[in-house]
């Protein structure tokens, strides 16, 4: 739907430090020669980064998400792309940022 490709346009514009990072090594199949999309729509979701070929998501999660209801929310987010056949994979924006390396 169109209004979920334009938020998906503005969460581009407006990236985490740590999005950005990970960006920077996803970014022009730098990554395993892999070709992923950032802020990427699967109605309903945006997902943060996403690798059509291997249908693998990859989330960036931030301080909201420690929380029992954002808990909550990421579980059924993972388990409705699940069900789509999207495996996920979950960082912490601190964990990229401290420790882009590893």
């Amino acid at each position: 739907p169109d209004d979920l490709r334009e938020f998906a346009r503005g969460l581009r514009s407006g990236q985490t430090d740590a999005e950005q990072l990970l960006w920077s090594l996803l970014r022009g199949r730098r990554f395993l020669r892999l070709k992923f999309r950032r802020q990427h729509p699967i109605e309903p979701f945006v997902l943060d980064f996403y690798c059509q070929a291997l249908r693998w998501a990859v989330e960036l999660d931030g301080g909201q998400h420690n929380s029992d209801e954002g808990k909550l929310a990421d579980h059924n987010r993972t388990n409705y792309l699940n069900e789509q056949g999207i495996v996920v994979t979950r960082f912490w924006n601190h964990d990229v940022l401290a420790e882009f390396e590893s």
